[in-house]
């Protein structure tokens, strides 16, 4: 799967101030990352509010990518939840007609045992059309993908990668050191994916790189032609940019920096809200930075 090895981008929807979805604004978003060194896209993940899209949005908001995209980019399509046979049935019933793989979260809520995370995994290996991508972020998911776990659903035929946003570096390089040659493991964060990189990684799926979309994706570059003084250096670069995003939630931290940049509006639906004052005032000065 070298259409994963890079920057992939987690794309946002931008909506309106009615909070329907601003097409326009999604198209812009699109071009900017393609003319500025992406690698790839992630629809419909965590950043794109997926949860609270209805199906017709949904697929409105797929269509409208395919539209800007225009086949110039690989495209990887987030489908997951935390009941195992639905999900199930989304993998064989989406249509999955433009993308390279399918990145599915680990479930979250029930709070699955390590044993229950494998196996529900193992049923949608069982059933998918396309490369899967494992996604684990226990900051969201209420558990962790242990390392053991991860290395065990590698074992599997169509499981080719995971994105790792636990924050534990002990056991993103556990799995670096013993994972199968032909397996990838992609940062899920950030302000990690340089030291990540260092150790191993192939790339990440990003948030701040709708914005610091050149900075950004030439570290990655970097690193992945191991100049690591370059690579560390663009790092620094956007570190607090990285970290200043998710200061008060996301993706309402990446699309105040849109929104600066004249991209997109802020808004984004309920529960989720915009950021605080102070925090949108930093964002706002990182965004002049110009990376």
């Amino acid at each position: 799967m070298k259409e994963l090895i890079g920057t992939g981008t987690a794309l946002i929807t931008p909506f309106k101030k009615d909070l329907s979805i601003d097409f326009n604004a999604l198209g812009r978003i699109v071009e900017h990352q393609i003319a500025n060194g992406t690698n790839y896209f992630v629809v419909l993940g965590t950043t794109g509010e997926s949860a609270t899209l209805t199906k017709d949005e949904q697929k409105q908001v797929i269509a409208a990518i395919k539209e800007a995209n225009n086949n110039r980019l690989p495209l990887v399509l987030g489908i997951g939840g935390n009941n195992t046979a639905a999900v199930s049935d989304a993998f064989t019933q989406t249509d999955l007609n433009g993308f390279c793989a399918i990145l599915s979260v680990s479930p979250y809520y029930n709070k699955p045992n390590q044993e229950g995370i494998y196996h529900h995994y193992k049923a949608l290996s069982e059933v998918s059309k396309l490369p899967i991508i494992l996604y684990n972020v226990p900051g969201r998911t209420g558990s962790n993908m242990t390392a053991q776990t991860q290395l065990r659903l590698a074992e599997l035929p169509n499981v080719i990668a995971t994105k790792e946003a636990s924050g534990n570096m002990e056991q993103v390089m556990s799995i670096l050191a013993n994972k199968p040659d032909d397996f990838l493991v992609i940062s899920g964060d950030d302000a990690l994916t340089f030291p990540m990189m260092a150790c191993g990684a192939s790339g990440v799926i990003s948030v701040i790189n709708h914005a610091y979309t050149k900075t950004f994706s030439s570290m990655v570059k970097a690193a992945l032609a191991g100049n690591f003084a370059e690579a560390r250096a663009l790092h620094e670069k956007t570190l607090e940019g990285s970290i200043a995003i998710f200061a008060d939630g996301s993706p309402g931290g990446i699309k105040t920096m849109l929104n600066e940049m004249g991209l997109c509006e802020t808004n984004v639906r309920p529960p989720l809200w915009q950021v605080n004052s102070q925090v949108d005032a930093n964002l706002r000065k990182l965004a002049q930075l110009g990376l």
